[in-house]
């Protein structure tokens, strides 16, 4: 069982940056993907960032262009950097991993998730 744990949020003021990391407990094998999910208040949860081996990235358009996901050799750390945040970029961030090829990269099912972090963004 995999095990993801999620570190780095906090409040920032709009324009600001933060930096979000994730630990999986093991290495994860070749071909997993893995990425961030959030869920804004009052939204369902939505994919923002997303690697699937060896190196398609996604980023949904909300946040292409601000968040940049990026991941250790070993895929034991994942991690994502948001820069000039918005408002509308607060909720709660979660890493995931293991994708079901069950969709769009976006709707995949995930099979792993973290606990989440918050983050929050004022005007």
């Amino acid at each position: 069982q995999l095990q993801l744990v999620e570190s780095g949020g906090g409040s920032v003021q709009a324009g600001g940056f933060l930096s979000l990391s994730c630990a999986a407990s093991a290495r994860t094998y070749p071909n997993m993907c893995m990425g961030w999910s959030r869920r804004a208040p009052g939204l369902e949860r939505e994919a923002v960032a997303t690697i699937h081996p060896p190196s398609d990235t996604y980023y949904s358009d909300s946040v292409k262009e601000r968040f940049t996901r990026s991941q250790d050799n070993a895929k034991t750390m994942v991690y994502l950097q948001m820069e000039n945040l918005k408002p509308e970029d607060t909720g709660m961030y979660y890493c995931a991993a293991d994708c079901r090829a069950d969709g769009p990269w976006y709707q995949q099912t995930r099979r792993y998730w973290g606990q989440g972090t918050q983050v929050t963004v004022s005007s």
